[in-house]
């Protein structure tokens, strides 16, 4: 019986050898772009020049969207799913987050 929650399309067959296949390529490129967003995040908040920090915000652009890209290709065929959120979590959330608005200055001015 498929899983009710899960959000997957067909999965696309590869064969399942020692050999890295399609899926295994895709993926490692994709956990690779992962990795370069965060590292790009993390210089760019702390670069001082403006003239790199714009060259390292152009590559930052490009790089997530290769990610992007390659999470759509994983998604599309079938080789990477999701969850759907549960009303009761995220009503959950929600009211979890909702408090922390008094903790900021102007919180109740927060929509």
């Amino acid at each position: 019986m498929p899983n009710q929650n899960k959000v997957q399309n067909p999965e696309t067959p590869v064969a399942k050898t020692p050999q890295m296949n399609d899926r295994d390529f895709i993926n490692d490129m994709l956990t690779t772009e992962k990795y370069f967003c965060n590292s790009l995040s993390v210089s760019l908040h702390e670069m001082s020049n403006q003239m790199l920090f714009q060259d390292i915000f152009s590559i930052s652009k490009e790089n997530q969207e290769m990610q992007r890209e390659l999470y759509n290709i994983m998604f599309e065929k079938g080789w990477y799913g999701l969850e759907k959120a549960q009303p009761d979590s995220l009503s959950q959330s929600y009211q979890q987050f909702s408090g922390y608005k008094s903790q900021f200055p102007y919180g109740s001015n927060i929509q």
